[in-house]
């Protein structure tokens, strides 16, 4: 088996022949996320915290056993049976290196990294490695892990350097691996100069190839891979490389500003949105990956009765957005496989001991919003307008609009600062304390209520994605 390739538009195997890759985002999983699987913050904030309640030897068990039922051969068995072919996976630098001992490989690593490559490989799957979480965080969200709004690693060369030490690390370990699609080296950064991610890109890209000539890169456009706008003419040095692009529609969230019901003026708009995106990469002749996309979903416990028809909704978004996908032959990797109940393909079950034991915190968090993706803050608006009237009267017009706007309005920005910051680090101790107490045995069965055999699985979502992962236009 030889490496896939990227030649001209398109991700070819050995033979020139075109391969497209549809798939999912492992998100969640060695880059915990708070809406995924329900605690508050970051994710270092709640390894500290629980760590504090039962000690380091007991967290650590319970997180190594968290990423071993997470993904295991059924969950990889039941992908493939859908008729996709390839996942994304994201990982957080800190599996690979402390911050308090910068550039000393932790191979403990690779333990799961390792195992699940394997698995995906064993039935067909190939897997595309995401460095999500760097060290300073790469962009202003919650999942970069750096517990601020602020993307230092744009301000501090050597959190740069340490990716680049990282990814040389990883080309060493995974050169000769064709089961690996390729590299995604930086998640969807936000550099506010639009220069320095060019910088970095120039570097990675150099350390990458002096180790590792064969696998393909893909890279994120800046705020949040949507933006190619500086990129200018750097294909021209940057060989056997893919541009990845982020493609989420409000349309699909509950702040949709309109319902959909795919009108011809609200299908323009996403093929619109999506064709802005891939602008710079048209104009050259480049491949585009859609790295992540996907509508979230409504829950009985939240929503209600309300629930179908907001999910009937949602697919036809989904299924709008595949329409477009397929006319231009497109790679794509949905968000995500696995999660809580809110977008993966599969969910945990209200039933197992995780998500009893977390019942009303989870409730609690979604009363609070204090989770960034795709929150409902009706609850608590009338706590935050008030911040956000004062600034618009005290703050001239042309001085509201700060990066990574329009991406962050002014009242996302007051929202990540109060509820997705502030209030959330309150929140972290609350979580952790739910184990106190739990012996090894109970934290074992708490980690494997994220196992496949304790999900269900969102019917509509996947038969959508198992229709579309064969149907392309004819060249």
């Amino acid at each position: 088996m030889a490496y896939i390739k990227v030649s001209g538009t398109k991700l070819v195997d050995h033979n020139g022949k075109e391969i497209i890759l549809r798939g999912a985002g492992l998100g969640g999983w060695m880059n915990m996320e708070n809406f995924i699987s329900g605690y508050p913050g970051c994710e270092y904030q709640i390894r500290a915290a629980l760590a504090d309640v039962v000690g380091q030897e007991k967290s650590e068990f319970f997180f190594d056993k968290f990423l071993e039922y997470f993904f295991t051969d059924a969950d990889a068995a039941f992908f493939k049976s859908l008729g996709l072919n390839c996942i994304r996976i994201p990982f957080n630098y800190r599996h690979f290196e402390d911050d308090l001992n910068p550039r000393v490989l932790k191979e403990e690593g690779f333990k799961h990294l390792d195992r699940v490559i394997d698995l995906c490989s064993k039935h067909g799957i190939y897997t595309i490695l995401d460095l999500h979480t760097a060290p300073g965080g790469q962009n202003t969200d919650w999942h970069s892990d750096a517990g601020t709004h602020i993307a230092k690693f744009w301000e501090h060369k050597d959190f740069q350097d340490r990716a680049v030490w990282l990814w040389e690390e990883l080309a060493k370990h995974y050169i000769g691996n064709t089961w690996i699609a390729g590299y995604n080296p930086l998640n969807e950064p936000t550099d506010p100069y639009h220069t320095r991610v060019i910088a970095f890109y120039d570097r990675v890209y150099t350390a990458i190839r002096t180790i590792d000539p064969h696998h393909a890169i893909f890279f994120d456009g800046n705020t949040f891979a949507s933006d190619f706008s500086h990129f200018g003419d750097v294909n021209t040095r940057w060989e056997n490389c893919a541009y990845a692009i982020h493609d989420y529609s409000l349309f699909g969230f509950p702040s949709s500003p309109e319902a959909y019901v795919g009108s011809e003026t609200q299908r323009h708009r996403l093929r619109r949105s999506y064709e802005k995106k891939r602008e710079w990469m048209d104009q050259r002749g480049l491949c585009v990956w859609n790295g992540e996309w996907g509508p979230v979903y409504a829950r009985k416990e939240y929503e209600g009765d309300k629930m179908d028809a907001i999910n009937e909704e949602r697919y036809r978004v989904l299924q709008d957005q595949l329409s477009i996908y397929n006319k231009d032959r497109l790679s794509w990797s949905i968000w995500l496989y696995k999660d809580i109940g809110f977008q993966g393909m599969v969910y945990v079950s209200r039933e197992t001991p995780y998500m009893k034991l977390f019942k009303d915190f989870l409730a609690k968090k979604h009363r609070l919003a204090v989770d960034a993706w795709g929150a409902d803050d009706s609850q608590v608006r009338h706590v935050y307008q008030p911040i956000i009237d004062l600034i618009k009267q005290d703050v001239p017009a042309e001085f509201q609009n700060l990066y990574p706007w329009p991406v962050w309005k002014l009242s996302d920005r007051v929202g990540r600062l109060t509820r997705n910051i502030l209030v959330s680090e309150y929140l972290v101790p609350e979580w952790a304390e739910h184990f106190r107490g739990k012996s090894e045995a109970e934290l074992d069965e708490i980690a494997k209520s994220f196992s496949f055999d304790s999900c269900l699985h969102r019917d509509g979502l996947n038969k959508i994605l198992t229709d579309n992962a064969t149907l392309v236009a004819e060249q």
